[in-house]
């Protein structure tokens, strides 16, 4: 039975209240000053404290400030006779877990204990029924999913639920909903491996990664705007999501969007493509200058400054004063930001920020951080306390503040990879786990996208019979040479160039500051 204080000078006037509470299994130790509460309260422990504001002696608030001093962890309930700001302020910030107006009735006190003592409980209990109620019509849904537009909002759904279900303490139901996230990837793997060829005969097809700028950059900067182009490297749709309500403090969300990234799924092809706003092989014969192989020396994304004014250029914005920055660690970011000043007279300033990706891959070689990211939930979380802090958030307060239109958006997702799938191939074969391309590969069909004429889908080769193979779900690519050494290192690790729903439907916003 939940232990309760409640401190008024007169509490005699109160034992109509107190006799309901007490028939609604609540135990209650009573005082009519702040000098015997605190005294009490440092010797017995309470699982929440309701507290008159206004009393002889020692007032609620000097209580208020030594029970926080005493234990900072119990619920302290204010009740006051008015709505003053103090008092708001306080619950805001935490000091008070909630606050009643005089008079009060045993009802409201009964609510407010509810939601104190057992609001984690009743939201887990809501999404734990939410959740039940939906299985069955989700696990029907995606079984007739025949189009982009019904794959990514079917996607949105599963992770509306995703993040519904943390809240929840039924392990059981959370690994059901993991199943049936694993289920639709196996079929959204099988509906891409049917389409994507075709995305490049048809207009009927997402929106791609060649064509953000020009769909959704552009227009901003035609219509007068300043513009601040984020690219947040490797993000994915949850990851998002979870950062979405902090960013909502500083903006208004005017646009809020989905693209595909193309294939392979990965930064030299996907990020690429973005700035230069044309598909791998376009770039290649193009601009043969800024497009690197894997066995050549330097970054394989060095020349995205140079892409991204020659892209501007092409759709008629060749005028406009831009400046690029690529930020790779914490030392850069913090520069960025202490000049970020310099960026005020520019007409687009494009970001690329990379601690998610360098996060992903540091969980593949570094093992505290493969525990603190055990799975996608503390991967979100992660990300959001990262971004809560972080040199980024700061940048885009100073683009709010200083009159910047905000387009946010990724290159690419990535995917929690569990199964392996042997492929064998010469020493040139790309060392990415989730896509190889080359020739004279050996490889299980059942495991990938196969693309035979990689020039239909954009992508350059080597030699005339090279070919691209995409892993499917949430398999990865080993090779027969120490096969189980190199399984056991890099399941359960999170990679990217390959089919699934976490690595191509990916997220853009506008933002415009409040």
């Amino acid at each position: 039975m939940p232990n309760i204080l409640w401190v008024d000078d007169e509490i005699h006037m109160l034992k109509g209240h107190l006799l309901f509470l007490e028939s609604k299994d609540y135990s209650f130790q009573t005082c009519n000053n702040g000098i015997d509460a605190i005294e009490l309260f440092e010797h017995t422990s309470f699982d929440a404290v309701f507290l008159d504001e206004n009393m002889p002696g020692l007032s609620g608030l000097e209580v208020l400030e030594q029970m926080k001093s005493i234990r900072p962890e119990t619920p302290i309930v204010m009740i006051t006779k008015s709505e003053e700001e103090r008092i708001m302020e306080m619950a805001i910030g935490s000091k008070i877990a909630d606050y009643l107006i005089k008079p009060v009735n045993p009802n409201q006190v009964l609510l407010s204990l509810k939601k104190i003592l057992k609001g984690k409980e009743l939201v887990s209990q809501k999404a734990t029924r939410g959740y039940q109620q939906v299985f069955g019509k989700l696990t029907l849904e995606m079984q007739q999913l025949e189009t982009w537009q019904e794959w990514s909002d079917f996607y949105r759904e599963l992770l509306r639920w995703e993040l519904e279900l943390e809240k929840s303490s039924e392990e059981g139901l959370k690994s059901v909903l993991a199943t049936q996230k694993s289920e639709a990837n196996e079929l959204f793997s099988r509906y891409i491996s049917n389409h994507y060829e075709n995305w490049f005969e048809s207009k009927d097809r997402p929106m791609l990664s060649h064509e953000v700028v020009g769909q959704i950059v552009a227009p901003e900067i035609r219509a007068g705007e300043k513009v601040f182009f984020v690219v947040v490297d490797n993000l994915r749709l949850d990851q998002w999501l979870v950062m979405k309500p902090m960013i909502s403090e500083d903006f208004n969300i005017n646009t809020e969007g989905i693209y595909s990234s193309i294939l392979p799924s990965a930064t030299q092809y996907a990020r690429n493509a973005l700035f230069a706003g044309m598909m791998p092989l376009d770039i290649k014969n193009n601009y043969p200058q800024y497009w690197k192989e894997e066995h050549e020396e330097g970054s394989l994304n060095e020349f995205e400054g140079e892409l991204f004014k020659e892209q501007l250029k092409s759709l008629g914005l060749g005028s406009k004063n831009v400046k690029y920055t690529k930020v790779t660690n914490i030392h850069w970011a913090n520069k960025f930001v202490s000049n970020i000043h310099q960026n005020k007279e520019a007409d687009v300033v494009a970001l690329v920020y990379n601690f998610v990706d360098a996060l992903s891959h540091a969980r593949t070689d570094v093992e505290v951080i493969r525990e603190l990211a055990s799975d996608d939930n503390a991967y979100r979380r992660i990300t959001a306390t990262w971004f809560e802090g972080s040199p980024l958030r700061k940048a885009l307060k100073w683009a709010a503040e200083n009159g910047f239109k905000v387009v946010l958006t990724t290159d690419h997702g990535t995917v929690n990879v569990n199964k392996a799938s042997k492929v064998v191939g010469t020493r040139d074969l790309t060392t990415n786990l989730r896509f190889k391309n080359g020739n004279g590969m050996s490889y299980p069909n059942k495991h990938s996208f196969v693309v035979k004429k990689p020039e239909k889908i954009g992508l350059p080769k080597h030699h005339i019979v090279d070919e691209y193979i995409f892993a499917l779900s949430d398999y990865f690519y080993a090779y027969p040479n120490k096969f189980n050494h190199y399984v056991n290192y890099y399941r359960n690790t999170y990679q990217h160039g390959g089919v699934s729903l976490e690595e191509l439907i990916i997220p853009y916003v506008v933002l415009e500051g409040k």
